[in-house]
């Protein structure tokens, strides 16, 4: 009785033993089932293409017992099981296949691949992880329109700059010569994209001539670069004309040019020249050669108003010039002998530093340079002649009665001495009766 016993309590123990082992590796099966469950989870990323270009869209599993990953497009068609392709599709190509991670590319992207993908794991149940393809439409090469060539002066014009296919949006500018100016800006959609459409109104005037205006596409699919068209304005309008000349001061016997300037769109050539409203003088002398009047040596029969006249076929204009033709300054040449002494002029008042001046020859230093007194000149010549001729009178009558009384002492003598010398000597001894024989000339 005592053996059955014991042999109980010893099946006893064992059964028990057994017990707990499976018990043990059944909670650690568990466990282990649990912890892959949690890493069996799919991660994907949102992906950004630009219409026609290439993609990849990858599918990644931290912890996997070999269950399969699958890609499917928006429409739920399987595009990969692992590494097995599922749609005939030559754009979408496989990248990587392993038990963590499934890689598949899309190339020439189009509008209509955009959506959501699914990437799914089948566990049980079954485990999905989704990620959205945004296609970027490109905006097609900007296209200016309403501009005519020629535009006139003064016509009102507008210019309409036009994009479309692109998405989103896109953005359009204007530039004047590289300097943003502000249009209407309009935009429509179309299907999936989207028209973008910008107005620009000018009154054009002749300074528009040759402006360039640019119409710019910035999106953010274009990366790199912009779209951009540009267009040259081509203004016609009539001409007016500038005269420019090569010295500001004509002196007589300078060179002369004169260059006529006209502007014009069409350009106003060839120009003509006249003088004083008539044909131009002495063609020999003055030179035209195209837009250039040349005097080779000016004098004072230039002297005139030069017109110059352009026209086009929307006008005519017109510039004067008014030609004054001035003394050429004159220089003396130096002199080796010092200046004669001026006398001052005593018909007027002189102060003292004209006069010691004038008397000695010496030049005040602190004297300003100034024009000829041309009156105390005249004056000067007028004092000497003056004193020539009082001096000639004085002179005259003076020899003349000189000789007068030599003549009468010559006759006196001559009555008792044989000749004109010894008449002479004996004439000094007759004084009583010298007077009685004297001639005067008055």
């Amino acid at each position: 009785m005592m053996v059955k016993q014991h042999m109980l309590f010893t099946l006893y123990s064992i059964c028990g033993i057994v017990l707990k082992d499976i018990l043990a590796v059944s909670v650690a099966a568990t466990k282990n089932k649990l912890r892959g469950a949690q890493g069996q989870f799919p991660i994907v990323q949102n992906m950004t293409v630009t219409e026609g270009g290439i993609v990849n869209l990858t599918c990644r599993v931290e912890h996997n017992d070999n269950t399969s990953l699958q890609w499917s497009n928006p429409a739920q068609q399987t595009l990969f099981f692992g590494d097995k392709k599922a749609l005939r599709d030559n754009r979408i190509e496989l990248v990587r296949a392993t038990s963590q991670e499934l890689t598949i590319s899309i190339s020439e992207v189009t509008l209509a691949d955009e959506g959501m993908y699914t990437c799914s794991l089948f566990t049980m149940p079954v485990k999905t992880a989704k990620a959205f393809l945004t296609v970027l439409g490109m905006p097609k090469k900007p296209e200016i329109n309403g501009l005519t060539k020629p535009v006139m002066e003064g016509d009102q014009i507008t210019l309409t700059c036009v994009t479309s296919g692109s998405k989103p949006a896109a953005d359009v500018r204007w530039f004047k010569n590289e300097k943003e100016v502000k249009g209407a800006k309009e935009v429509n959609a179309s299907g999936k994209t989207f028209t973008v459409k910008s107005s620009l109104q000018l009154q054009v005037n002749r300074h528009d001539d040759g402006v360039a205006y640019t119409c710019r596409v910035d999106h953010m699919a274009l990366t790199a670069t912009h779209e951009e068209t540009t267009q040259v304005l081509e203004v016609h309008y009539a001409p007016y004309v500038e005269i420019k000349h090569s010295i500001p001061a004509p002196l007589e016997g300078q060179y002369l040019k004169l260059e006529c300037v006209p502007h014009g769109n069409p350009s106003p050539d060839p120009v003509l020249w006249t003088k004083d409203g008539g044909e131009l003088p002495d063609l020999d002398r003055v030179i035209v050669e195209g837009r250039e009047l040349t005097f080779m040596a000016l004098n004072k029969t230039d002297n005139g108003t030069y017109r110059c006249e352009a026209t086009n076929h929307l006008g005519t204009s017109h510039a004067e010039y008014k030609l004054v033709v001035k003394d050429a300054p004159t220089t003396s040449s130096p002199s080796t002998t010092s200046p004669a002494p001026t006398l001052p002029d005593t018909t007027g008042p002189l102060d003292s530093k004209h006069l010691n001046s004038a008397v000695t020859g010496n030049r005040d230093p602190n004297a300003l340079p100034g024009p000829p007194d041309h009156a105390l000149i005249g004056g000067i010549v007028a004092v000497v002649v003056f004193a020539t001729l009082c001096l000639i009178i004085v002179l005259g009558r003076y020899l003349a009665r000189h000789k007068g009384t030599y003549l009468t002492n010559e006759a006196k003598g001559a009555d008792d001495a044989p000749d004109a010398d010894t008449a002479i000597i004996n004439a000094d001894g007759n004084h009583a009766h010298a007077e009685e024989k004297k001639e005067y000339f008055i």
